[in-house]
């Protein structure tokens, strides 16, 4: 269950668009119309199976969730369907595993639609215009940020799902376009003992 009470917090009404999916193939959130502004809304992926039952394009809902500093984004905690029914994290089954899917070798090329957050703010890829989901790990997409702000342009290639809520792409590759694709890398940790030294040396 969510620590967090959903009727304590605000709630912000819009209409359903389409599904954010993870590298899984899982549903992790969803693209709503808030007064005509497109919001990201992130939802853990053990709400997959109630969010894909309950709500349909063009649907009116309502969310209740918080707002990371720094990010365009609402990390749900309730949503509440055009039907009324209130879908709530309640947290996942213990024995929860992520599905067994085949992924294939994808590509993608395109314009940034808007930038894909984690629950508490962190770079984890981009939606494109014609509706691909591009995943980086949190680390690296500090590295190719700006790569993956809305209007860049923006070219993947990774391992990739199709499913019937959209093509996701884990991006092992990217670039501003497919001639100048270099491989996402995390950042190098810092020399600790280097740093060590240099404090030392300072006292």
């Amino acid at each position: 269950m969510h620590w967090i009470d959903p009727n304590s917090l605000p709630e912000v009404a819009g209409t359903f668009e389409r599904f954010v999916l993870n590298p899984h193939g899982e549903v992790d959130g969803f693209v709503m119309k808030d007064r005509q502004a497109a919001l990201l809304v992130h939802t853990p992926p053990h709400m997959d199976h109630e969010l894909t039952r309950h709500l349909s394009p063009d649907d009116n809902i309502r969310v209740r969730g918080v707002r990371p500093r720094g990010a365009e984004l609402l990390a749900a905690v309730a949503v509440t369907t055009a039907d009324g029914r209130q879908i709530v994290d309640e947290g996942p089954n213990h024995d929860r595993k992520h599905p067994n899917v085949r992924q294939e070798t994808m590509a993608a090329e395109g314009t940034v639609r808007m930038s894909l957050f984690g629950p508490k703010g962190e770079l984890r890829g981009a939606l494109l215009v014609d509706d691909t989901v591009v995943r980086i790990g949190p680390k690296e997409a500090e590295m190719v940020a700006a790569l993956l702000v809305p209007g860049a342009a923006l070219a993947a290639r990774g391992d990739g799902l199709l499913t019937k809520h959209g093509r996701v792409i884990h991006a092992v590759e990217v670039g501003p376009d497919p001639e100048k694709l270099k491989p996402v890398r995390k950042p190098k940790p810092k020399d600790k003992k280097h740093k060590q030294g240099d404090e030392t040396r300072a006292a």
